[in-house]
């Protein structure tokens, strides 16, 4: 059998979360003697490659690269549906002639991938690591920084996530940039939804941009009925689809982590405990609720690592640098994946103080399996791998009060925080991952 991952960016220039996902499936696939291949694609802006279509190894696994430099955006619907893709997806799928496709994420590929696999017959799945298929910006968090359900009926909330982003960007506007705050965002998203109704805007690229928006849920949803199966990640995300109108068949397979399982270290008598956050330095990650909860903690208590790469949002890195108010806080950078074990094996507690709907981040799951207990935000996503007082705690999203509550209390009691390590696991591994993966073929 020959299986395509579709992905929509890969190793070694990505290498996140889904990335990995694909990555283990692909490797483990290949193990059980299945020839998995990977097509992937460089997103515009990126450094382009010597022409449209590459082809690579990544250890051992074959690679098609597509780049999207050469088929940049030209308006919203292009982020979802780009018709000008299909040409090229039906030959990059006629050279590898796979028995099945397994999308692992349409960016990039677009939703016109689903109309040429169901032309050309192929089986076709899908694994949903977040709300693609019908939240615009992704994560199910609202222009005004609350969480979100969906799209509304006339998609005014989604229009508001646009203009936020919009906004956000660095050549925007001063209007924009004001029509992006969030107290004011959702009226002027209203507006602009009644305005394009009426002349001068109907009809017009206005007109234009918000039907791209509009149309969006609609469209992939008709479009995800090509799957035959779709896998979540978490049980979370596979009610979060279905209470959006997906019909298709689902399933949740909890993701797996291959990384040394044995007890974590010893600590020296008065250590002082570290608290670690591993991931992108990004505002929708929180790290800031984290800076500000643990500059309130006593002196001497407790030290901050913070680590990942700090060019993703280099204004936001910026202001998260003038806010600490202790030496015992540090920001070290970003590490090889092959370096997991050794700098959870340097942290006591992880923190995952996300904003937003976090799906079964693998840092999460690389912290249980190696025995350390975590402080997570309250959503469902991530509450779902929680044991209270067993493997960690949550505490209230976005609330820098219930976070500083929570750490005051691990960090005064050194050892209750030492005891929690001995009832931390997580014991999935890719291997089960990608064997209850492959049995739905």
């Amino acid at each position: 059998m020959r299986v395509a991952f579709f992905v929509h960016c890969f190793f070694p220039a990505h290498y996140f979360g889904t990335e990995t996902y694909t990555l283990e499936l692909a490797r483990h696939y290949r193990e059980m003697g299945v020839d998995a291949r990977v097509v992937t694609a460089i997103f515009p802006g990126e450094p382009p490659a010597p022409d449209l279509v590459t082809h690579y190894d990544f250890e051992g696994i074959p690679v098609t690269c597509i780049d999207k430099n050469r088929l940049p955006n030209t308006r919203v619907k292009d982020t979802y549906y780009q018709p000008d893709m299909r040409p090229i997806l039906t030959q990059v799928l006629r050279e590898i002639r796979p028995d099945v496709v397994h999308v692992t994420h349409l960016v990039n590929h677009t939703a016109a991938l689903l109309e040429v696999v169901r032309e050309l017959g192929i089986p076709t799945f899908a694994s949903c690591t977040d709300f693609f298929g019908f939240c615009f910006n992704n994560r199910l968090e609202a222009a005004d920084g609350s969480l979100c359900a969906g799209p509304a009926p006339d998609r005014s909330n989604c229009m508001a996530c646009y203009v936020r982003d919009a906004g956000r960007q660095p050549n925007a506007r001063a209007l924009l940039r004001w029509g992006s705050h969030r107290y004011v965002v959702n009226w002027i998203a209203d507006a602009a939804n009644l305005a394009r109704r009426f002349p001068p805007l109907r009809g017009g690229p206005v007109d234009g941009l918000l039907e791209d928006l509009a149309q969006r849920p609609d469209t992939l949803r008709y479009l995800y009925s090509t799957y035959r199966e779709i896998v979540t990640a978490t049980r979370f995300l596979r009610g979060a689809y279905e209470r959006n109108g997906f019909s298709n068949p689902m399933r949740s397979i909890h993701f797996g982590v291959d990384i040394d399982r044995r007890e974590k270290p010893t600590r020296a008598s008065g250590h002082r405990p570290v608290i670690g956050y591993i991931g992108q330095i990004a505002r929708h990650k929180g790290v800031d609720i984290l800076i500000d909860a643990f500059n309130r903690l006593p002196a001497n208590s407790a030290e901050l690592h913070i680590w990942g790469a700090s060019d993703q949002e280099p204004h936001y890195v910026a202001r998260l640098h003038a806010s600490i108010d202790s030496a015992a806080v540090s920001f070290r950078g970003s590490f090889a994946k092959e370096r997991m074990r050794e700098v959870m094996d340097s942290i006591d507690l992880l923190v995952i103080p996300s904003r937003w709907y976090e799906n079964s981040p693998l840092v999460l799951l690389n912290a249980l399996a190696t025995h350390t207990p975590v402080v997570v935000s309250d959503v469902e996503g991530m509450t779902e791998f929680l044991e209270p007082e067993r493997n960690g705690y949550a505490f209230e999203r976005g609330s820098v009060d219930d976070l500083e509550r929570v750490l005051r209390a691990l960090v005064r009691d050194r050892a209750a925080l030492a005891a929690l390590s001995a009832t931390t696991s997580y014991e999935r591994t890719p291997r089960i991952m990608a064997a209850e993966t492959l049995a739905i073929y």
